[in-house]
C-alpha cells in the first residue's frame, strides 16, 4: 500500500521560508507526476504546484510563482516544496499528491494518492 508522508509544516513569520517534504512509502511505483495543493479555512482546495516525476518539468500558478519551488529527489522518493517570502494568505493545510498517469491538476480531487496534510501558518 502506497502512502505519502508529509513533513515540514509549522509557524513562520511573514517573509520567512519553509520547506515541505513528502516521502513515498511502500511498493515501488512508476510515477507520472506529483504535486501540491492547499486548503485554507473556509476556502476550497487549490492547486499549488506540479512536477513531472521523470523530466523534472514544473508548473505553478501565478499566486505562488517566484516564491514557491517544487522539486523531487527520485533516489529518495521524496517530493519537496520550498516556500519563500511567505505571506499570511499562504496559511493553509498543504497536501501532496501522486499520480501513476498524467492528470489535469486543475481537477482537484482526481489523483491517485494523497498525503495526510501538513499545517502551514504564516503570522503577520
Amino acid at each position: 500500500q502506497v502512502q505519502l508522508v508529509e513533513s515540514g509544516g509549522g509557524l513562520v513569520q511573514a517573509g520567512g521560508s519553509l520547506r515541505l517534504s513528502c516521502t513515498i512509502v511502500g511498493p515501488t511505483v512508476s510515477w507520472a507526476a506529483m504535486g501540491w495543493y492547499r486548503q485554507a479555512p473556509g476556502k476550497e482546495r487549490e492547486f499549488v504546484a506540479v512536477i513531472d516525476w521523470l523530466s523534472g518539468g514544473t508548473y505553478c500558478p501565478d499566486s505562488v510563482k517566484g516564491r514557491f519551488t517544487i522539486s523531487r529527489d527520485i533516489a529518495k522518493n521524496t517530493l519537496y516544496l520550498q516556500m519563500n517570502s511567505l505571506k499570511p494568505e499562504d496559511t493553509a493545510v498543504y497536501y501532496c499528491v501522486a499520480d501513476r498517469r498524467p492528470k489535469n491538476y486543475n481537477v482537484v480531487y482526481d489523483h491517485d494518492y494523497w498525503g495526510q496534510g501538513t499545517q502551514v501558518t504564516v503570522s503577520s
